[in-house]
């Protein structure tokens, strides 16, 4: 059963829904109250940000905990439907998943729809990734986090460059992906969320991020997407929201292309629980058992690397050892 903390933001949300779907504000509107939302919102003690001075064009923040592993890093993109959102809104988020994962973190923003359609907000996100590589790390040494659109941006991302041949990251974290924009699992399976989700008019916001794309564009919906030689993957979905169904089938689809995916199931949550991680219990958990999975991740890394070096030919020396070759006058 959820806790009564999360009853109480779902209980707040659900109070937005009436004067929000008779106003019908513009994404311009919802963009400003987003914003303002976040004056409210605080960093973890002990992590402190800095802006990027320039990263290959995309405007962009480093996020780094105290004691942070200095070779290793998380690459996050931000969620908001592909029309809001911002390096503020998911600041405090950021801070807190790069903290539990001991790992510093690049936050990139990325152009919004309409203004910025398809593919802008990927072309961003390959930039911070090649931008982030030209730093000194390495692609294994780095972790790929998104939520909700940010999360289908992480898929549509590691299909890139796999596609191009690129070295891929060690793992990725998907916590509610929107795997699908023609959300084809809403009407299987219909959710609480769908009254919030009428008032903002969400049905809409994939199309203006597609433009003249078809949504079954395996780089806007990851769900039709061939996902063979993507790394580990982890799914985290709460079975009250809107992507709950699309999530599932996403998980199946990766294990079918042979993906190792974790998918960790939540009861009852609203739709971006996970930013509520200061009040919300849930949230909290979610974020130690992401960072569980990263520590699993990197201890995987190191177990292969002793394999690797315990199988590798040696040269033997001394009795046996082959003959020297020697230099004739």
């Amino acid at each position: 059963m959820p806790s009564f903390q999360h009853h109480i933001v779902k209980r707040l949300l659900a109070a937005a829904a009436g004067p929000i779907a008779r106003r019908r504000p513009s994404a311009d509107s919802l963009r400003l109250g987003l914003e303002l939302s976040t004056l409210l919102q605080f960093m973890p003690w002990h992590v402190h940000f800095e802006r990027v001075p320039a990263a290959e064009g995309v405007v962009a923040e480093w996020i780094e905990p105290e004691g942070a592993a200095p070779d290793r890093v998380l690459l996050y993109l931000h969620g908001g439907a592909y029309v809001m959102g911002s390096l503020n809104t998911h600041r405090g988020f950021i801070g807190a998943l790069a903290q539990r994962c001991g790992l510093r973190a690049l936050s990139a923003d990325y152009r919004k729809a309409p203004e910025h359609p398809f593919p802008a907000a990927l072309d961003d996100a390959r930039a911070a990734w090649h931008w982030l590589l030209t730093q000194g790390y390495r692609a294994e040494d780095v972790v790929l986090a998104g939520d909700s659109a940010g999360g289908g941006l992480v898929l549509a991302l590691l299909q890139q460059l796999r596609d191009a041949g690129e070295a891929l990251p060690a793992a990725a974290l998907c916590f509610s992906p929107w795997s699908d924009l023609a959300l084809t699992g809403r009407a299987a399976h219909p959710h609480a969320e769908d009254q919030f989700v009428e008032a903002l008019e969400i049905r809409t916001w994939g199309q203006r991020y597609a433009a003249d794309t078809p949504l079954t564009n395996p780089l806007l919906s990851p769900l039709y997407a061939d996902l063979r030689g993507l790394p580990p993957l982890l799914l985290q979905v709460s079975d009250g929201e809107l992507l709950y169904a699309d999530t599932l089938a996403l998980a199946a689809r990766a294990r079918a292309a042979g993906v190792p995916v974790t998918v960790q199931v939540f009861e009852g949550l609203v739709h971006w629980w996970h930013l509520f991680w200061r009040t919300v219990p849930e949230a909290k958990a979610a974020l130690g058992r992401a960072a569980e999975f990263v520590a699993g991740v990197w201890q995987a890394q190191a177990a292969a690397r002793q394999v690797v070096a315990a199988t590798a030919p040696r040269r033997r020396s001394g009795k046996g050892a082959a003959p020297q070759l020697r230099a004739v006058a």
